[in-house]
């Protein structure tokens, strides 16, 4: 076990805990826009799918249920523009951040082959990079790669952590260029639903792949847009011929979303009221952060869609934390995402009205 635990990073958030305990310690207690964990409550109409699946004694299927497989496809035409979506072209997981640690593993990659992704990430590509023994890469513009030996493309639109989205135009030219190469991308679009300054677009959309989801996978969760987080569910779209063998694979692993969950997705991929509403609740806050610490003196980058807000006082990430901390508002360091970030910190939105305000308080009484 240590020489598979020896080939990962240190956990990067055990490093925030010094900073968490100054937080702690404001009289008027922490607000936590570090980690973007729902604190909204799950859809009443959610709960009482999940609830009246609760008698499920037998094994749930990996592929899922029919009624599962037909809400993800509906919700894919309809949601996301795609196109002559069947059941063959999705395949539910247990939360995106298992499908992005153990993908390269189950794709059968290891030494000699790369993995790329963003220069500004979500750690868990490396982390799966690392896992499977493989080589890890990161880009600016990914058709700037050397496509030797490159198996695996990760494109994050929109990213965590920065919120930048990708146009239909690169994405369709980030597309063209894998193909001609030979690149698997999977197109990580857990964020497509919070949209606030561009309108997101998924690569399973015609004017990007041109009709085809020949070698391209989106990766879609409701942990963000239906506040599922504590469910585990997730699912992914597109090239069946890649789907196929995956599914085959995580039979033999047992990698299945239990029955009350699968009934809990279709109830939430069937409903657009629920993510309405709770967009607007995101939009709000974000608003009410965003003003508060363009007044504190910082600089907003990027930022026009997920849940965060990518800033920067330029200096350290690290002094930045530190400042916020004794204001008792813990942040996440822009550096957990990668050397780049070494100047910014990502805000979360995901807290409670009230500390949304508090923390706004803090930031323009000082």
């Amino acid at each position: 076990m240590s020489a598979v635990s020896d080939r990962l990073p240190t956990f990067p958030w055990d490093k925030l805990q010094p900073y968490k305990k100054t937080a702690a310690a404001h009289p008027d207690g922490i607000v936590d826009l570090s980690v973007g964990t729902p604190v909204d409550p799950v859809p009443e109409p959610i709960q009482k799918a999940l609830i009246a699946a609760a008698d499920s004694p037998g094994y749930p299927t990996v592929w899922g249920t029919p009624e599962l497989r037909d809400a993800i496809t509906r919700w894919a035409e309809h949601r996301l523009g795609a196109r002559e979506v069947t059941h063959r072209h999705v395949l539910p997981v247990v939360g995106s951040k298992e499908l992005v640690a153990w993908l390269p593993t189950q794709l059968g990659l290891g030494p000699g082959d790369k993995v790329a992704y963003p220069r500004l990430a979500y750690p868990t590509y490396e982390v799966g990079a690392r896992l499977a023994r493989a080589d890890h890469v990161s880009y600016d513009d990914p058709t700037e790669l050397d496509p030797a030996g490159l198996k695996l493309l990760w494109l994050n639109s929109p990213s965590n952590p920065t919120g930048r989205v990708l146009s239909k135009e690169e994405l369709t030219r980030i597309v063209a260029w894998a193909r001609e190469h030979g690149v698997l991308v999977f197109s990580d679009e857990c964020y497509i639903e919070l949209g606030w300054e561009a309108d997101p677009v998924s690569v399973l959309h015609p004017d990007v792949n041109g009709g085809s989801y020949d070698g391209i996978v989106s990766v879609h969760s409701l942990s963000k847009r239906s506040n599922l987080a504590g469910y585990r569910a997730a699912f992914l779209a597109g090239d069946p011929a890649v789907l196929g063998p995956l599914l085959e694979i995580r039979k033999h692993g047992g990698m299945m979303t239990s029955a009350p969950t699968q009934a809990a997705v279709v109830a939430a991929l069937g409903d657009d009221e629920h993510v309405r509403v709770q967009r607007e609740r995101y939009a709000a806050r974000r608003t009410v952060l965003r003003e508060a610490l363009l007044a504190h003196g910082f600089r907003i980058e990027h930022s026009e869609a997920s849940l965060y807000l990518w800033a920067t006082r330029d200096e350290s990430c690290w002094d930045t934390v530190a400042h916020l901390a004794g204001l008792g508002i813990l942040v996440a360091p822009g550096d957990f995402y990668g050397p780049a970030g070494a100047q910014f910190i990502r805000v979360a939105l995901t807290a409670t009205d009230p500390q949304i305000q508090a923390a706004a308080n803090r930031l323009t009484a000082t």
